[in-house]
């Protein structure tokens, strides 16, 4: 049963919606063993590979992320993002966020590349609570 290989719901309604809209799409996946030792500790691997018609491929990371109340914002992992800016580049193809919750019913997805939050314009900020540096992203930079 595939919903056992994926990591979380955003990624199996993804996978379903991909199939429900007829999207070519490669899972990506993240065991350990299935990578290269090059990849390990510097770089990210996304969970999907995506065909666009008449684009190519990109890869996407599936999240399943809550707005900030308050702030508008969907709350990006810093390092996470460095990391898949070093993918993106070795690769030379483009990384793009997919995010989505259940207060959508995964039927809305926030897309955005990489680059974009790299180049937002209010850096990034650290949670109190992790102590992890992130990007906060307005929603109204997403691609809906």
């Amino acid at each position: 049963m595939y919903n056992s290989e994926l990591d979380n719901q955003g990624e199996i309604k993804f996978k379903e919606w991909l199939e429900e809209h007829n999207i070519p799409y490669l899972y990506i996946n993240q065991e350990v063993e299935t990578f290269s030792s090059f990849f390990k500790g510097s770089l990210k691997r996304p969970d999907f590979m995506v065909l666009l018609p008449n684009f190519g491929f990109i890869f996407v990371d599936v999240k399943d992320k809550e707005i900030q109340q308050g702030y508008g914002t969907f709350c990006i992992d810093s390092d996470e993002t460095q990391k898949f800016s070093s993918l993106q580049r070795k690769f030379n193809l483009q990384i793009w966020y997919v995010l989505s919750n259940k207060n959508y019913n995964y039927q809305t997805w926030f897309w955005i590349p990489v680059s974009k939050v790299l180049e937002s314009d209010v850096g990034t900020r650290t949670s109190s609570k992790s102590k992890e540096d992130f990007f906060p992203i307005l929603i109204k930079k997403f691609i809906q």
